[in-house]
């Protein structure tokens, strides 16, 4: 029997989780506090906690930092109403077990408990890290909230990393928050496409060259490997680069050194990230990429799916992008917003172009829609293949009624609208343009009414132990 220490500032949800904890044949201990929590730590033994990431006074961050520092191989699960990409990078970078978004089925909670005390027994520490800076991903689909979690795992590790995924998805984003939320974040990221520079110029491009190397060799260049030294090297669509190239990057990322054109070798200390949107695999198999390079990328692999596949991110990547476009033009005013058949077209809509044509949509829009709210009308130019469509079950495995999707976009827009309401209910239904008792209804079908009604716990194993 284990002794898990269960922190939350709301008594209910402390008690509920306590239950499963209980019914998990161990003993829960409950703190009311992050104080009260690293008091109890400092007296008595604890073998995995449950930490709350929102509570006043010391808030769960800073409650997992002084844990990495002062209990280093204590498992902690880390659990949010407002989960974020920045929250999870940086909970899974503190070395948290897992970042789990309330409400938490007993289901996953459960897996978590044992996951952590299997953990424990296995004697092996979670890995710490200093704090990082706070920007990171938009998503919040599980496919994203497994890619901010493995990049916060990561962080600190100079693992080489190979990230794959269509063109637009954002493989560029991924690598510069590796960087940004490591332990090389002070140094430069340097980033270099492999498919926009001819072959016969790469070579100096990475490597570099002396002056008089060759004819027009006026100055001597550093190249982007040594220009990255102590930092990141960003190298995307990989995939493109010219067979002879490759060997000469293998033999840099084993030998950790390169030979500037007419140069002698010089020692690099730098941490490669690859990109591409090609299959790595079939174009070994075609002669077209060296397989021993491959599996030296290969490393750590990590998947960005298409934005189709990914149809709960569009809303909050729209709204995102629509605030920076508002901070670009210093509209005082706050930002526009979308209307509900407009959110309903940019969700159906299929996104061939990804994270970047969404992008481009939002720009524009924001440039030529005089008025405050966007109208679907504004978009109808997202007409043709892409439009109106649904995910294709053979390219996204995924198959969703409509009911589904449907429900799946209305509780979206009622989080942003709360959200962007500070929590006010009223203007909240305003903003939606429904009815406050509507409002309140669907609500509770979603359960977002937790954050001023509290519920009690259940007792279904395999339904929600939290509603905040």
């Amino acid at each position: 029997m284990a002794t898990v220490l269960i922190v939350d500032d709301d008594a209910a949800l402390r008690d509920a989780l306590g239950e499963v904890v209980g019914d998990c044949g161990h003993t829960a201990l409950p703190a009311p506090s992050g104080e009260a929590a690293l008091a109890i730590l400092a007296n008595e033994a604890v073998d995995a906690m449950v930490l709350d990431l929102r509570m006043p006074g010391l808030d769960g961050m800073e409650v997992l930092r002084r844990v990495r520092d002062r209990f280093t191989t204590l498992p902690v699960t880390v659990l949010t109403a407002h989960a974020t990409a920045a929250n999870t990078i940086e909970a899974m970078r503190l070395g948290a077990f897992d970042h789990l978004t309330k409400p938490v089925g007993r289901a996953a909670l459960t897996e978590a408990l044992n996951g952590m005390l299997a953990l424990n027994r296995s004697g092996e520490t979670p890995g710490g890290a200093t704090s990082s800076p706070a920007e990171g991903l938009i998503g919040v689909c599980e496919a994203m909230r497994a890619v901010q979690k493995t990049i916060g795992m990561l962080a600190d590790s100079d693992a080489t990393v190979l990230i794959t995924g269509e063109t637009g998805t954002g493989k560029e984003v991924v690598a510069r928050a590796l960087h940004d939320h490591g332990s090389r974040a002070a140094r430069p990221f340097v980033a270099v496409n492999c498919a926009a520079i001819p072959s016969e110029l790469m070579e100096s491009e990475l490597f570099g060259h002396v002056k008089g190397a060759f004819t027009g060799a006026t100055a001597d260049r550093m190249g982007a490997f040594r220009q990255a030294d102590g930092g990141t090297l960003f190298l995307d669509e990989i995939g493109d680069m010219d067979m002879a190239l490759q060997a000469k990057i293998l033999r840099a990322l084993q030998e950790r050194s390169v030979t500037p054109i007419g140069g002698k070798p010089m020692a690099v200390d730098v941490r490669v990230v690859a990109a591409t949107h090609r299959d790595l695999r079939q174009r070994v198999s075609e002669g077209g990429f060296r397989e021993d390079l491959f599996y030296r990328l290969h490393v750590v692999p990590i998947h960005l799916p298409p934005l189709r596949e990914r149809r709960a991110d569009i809303l909050p990547l729209a709204d995102s992008f629509l605030a920076q476009a508002g901070n670009k033009t210093g509209n005082k005013a706050g930002h526009k917003t979308l209307d509900a058949d407009a959110a309903a077209r940019l969700v159906a809509y299929r996104w061939p172009g990804n994270v970047r044509e969404l992008r481009n949509v939002v720009e524009r829009l924001a440039v030529l829609v005089r008025g405050p709210v966007i109208t679907a009308a504004d978009i109808g130019f997202l007409e043709g293949a892409g439009a109106g469509s649904t995910p294709d079950s053979a390219e996204s495995g995924l198959v969703e009624d409509l009911p589904t999707a449907v429900a799946k976009l209305e509780e979206s827009m009622i989080r942003r609208a709360l959200e962007r309401c500070g929590g006010n209910r009223a203007e909240a239904a305003r903003l939606l343009g429904i009815h406050r008792p509507l409002l309140y209804a669907k609500m509770k079908r979603y359960g977002l009414e937790a954050s001023e009604e509290r519920t009690p716990p259940v007792s279904n194993p395999d339904e929600d132990v939290s509603e905040q």
